[in-house]
């Protein structure tokens, strides 16, 4: 990463100029989604007696991704062997279940299917088999009478059954972490502005004014999270393209029984609209994925002017559009008619009817995007000077938490200055 030397200039915070070589904390972790919040904890379980403080701008912990996805612990079988995706997706699963059952947070291991309904998905769903054994993971192919043994309404010409997929809430883990951490966590607390001094430290300002100073800053700010790099005088290289993911709940959920996904398009990193009961009964419908024209556009109202230029403004985005406008021309008609987003769902379940769908609260997908348009399919983490920014970590990063939050404090206490 470049460093552009941004500092804050002397205010009436005092801020600038001399610097004050006291300490706030040793580590300052901006953003208190699942990823930070685990972060967090594992720098305390690490190195005991660390001084972590968390800031995050909401009103609590995990508003954004991480608690408006459909809470599914997935199991790994997408991901390329030996990426950091597969890697910690793999162990994740297994850590975040052991961690719900040890903290008493609601969870259920389900197993999931992924159903082929045309030939032309068979020769994708059979290296989804070989790559899922390539990761360590148990797959069961299945011909259509044993799909119908596990859902009974499902329909389709094969199938994959991956055993190791669950569901929990990771609002609940956001909330256990924080507790469990010891970090000193403060909600309504945006960072405004970053001194960076590599000699010295990482002073931050929030939005009402406070000062803080750390030896080393975490920067997991999802869906901001390249704005902060730039905040501390870093080029991340990416640009954080929002995509809006929109649910349904389906209003009969027996017709369901666990989870049930499509073939993807390797092209892509969405798994296309499925379906999954989640640990309270529901079922959820999707998600359909488009352009959302803020960075927290969870409906087609929300438009934040400087956030959708900042977005047209990218390259990535127009390389993106032109390589994939038929993709998106598809997803855009979905969002727009429920008929034809109901037709994408009969494809998987025969029964389901447009009154069978209710609108249910979307989300939105920070994914980061190159200049030359290509998206970042692997988790991404880069390093600066007294700073490591978590540049891209959409789904699986729920489930890879406990890994990635180790991860990052692996490498921020190998850096971090001692007193």
């Amino acid at each position: 990463m470049r460093g552009s030397g941004a500092v804050l200039r002397e205010d009436a915070t005092g801020v600038g100029g001399a610097w004050v070589t006291t300490y706030d904390c040793d580590v300052l972790v901006v953003g208190g989604g699942i990823v930070g919040l685990s972060t967090a904890y594992a720098l305390t379980q690490a190195s005991p007696g660390t001084r972590v403080l968390v800031l995050e701008k909401e009103s609590g912990p995990a508003r954004h991704q991480t608690g408006r996805n459909s809470g599914v612990i997935h199991s790994g079988v997408y991901y390329k062997p030996g990426s950091l995706k597969a890697r910690f997706a793999v162990r994740g699963a297994q850590e975040m279940v052991e961690f719900c059952a040890r903290h008493g947070i609601a969870h259920e291991v389900t197993g999931k299917l992924i159903v082929a309904t045309e030939r032309a998905e068979l020769p994708r769903l059979h290296a989804l088999v070989q790559r899922g054994r390539e990761n360590g993971i148990p797959v069961r192919e299945l011909g259509p009478a044993q799909i119908a043994a596990y859902e009974p309404e499902v329909r389709g010409l094969a199938a994959i059954h991956v055993s190791t997929t669950g569901v929990c809430d990771y609002g609940a883990v956001a909330a256990r972490l924080a507790e469990l951490s010891g970090a000193d966590v403060r909600y309504g607390a945006e960072v405004v502005r970053i001194d960076r001094r590599p000699e010295l430290g990482v002073a931050v300002r929030t939005a009402d004014g406070t000062v803080l100073r750390a030896r080393a800053l975490v920067n997991c700010a999802g869906l901001h999270c390249d704005r902060v790099a730039r905040l501390a005088g870093d080029d991340p290289g990416v640009r954080i393209v929002p995509f809006r993911g929109e649910y349904y709940e389906l209003a009969r959920p027996g017709l369901v029984k666990g989870l049930v996904y499509p073939v993807p398009d390797p092209a892509f990193p969405f798994l296309g609209v499925h379906l999954t009961r989640g640990v309270d009964g529901s079922v959820h419908v999707g998600p359909n994925a488009v352009p959302a024209a803020a960075r927290e556009g969870y409906d087609w109202r929300t438009v934040r002017p400087a956030e959708l230029a900042g977005t047209l403004g990218w390259p990535g985005t127009w390389r993106i559009a032109r390589r994939h406008w038929r993709y998106g021309a598809g997803e855009l008609h979905r969002s727009w008619s429920k008929r034809a987003f109901t037709e994408a769902v009969r494809r998987l379940l025969p029964a389901v009817t447009e009154a069978d769908l209710r609108p249910a609260p979307a989300g939105v997908r920070a994914q980061a995007v190159l200049r030359d348009g290509t998206l970042v399919d692997d988790f991404l983490i880069r390093e600066s000077a007294r700073t490591i920014h978590v540049l891209n970590a959409p789904s699986p990063a729920a489930t890879a938490s406990l890994p990635i939050g180790r991860e990052v404090a692996s490498r921020v206490l190998q850096t971090l200055p001692r007193p």
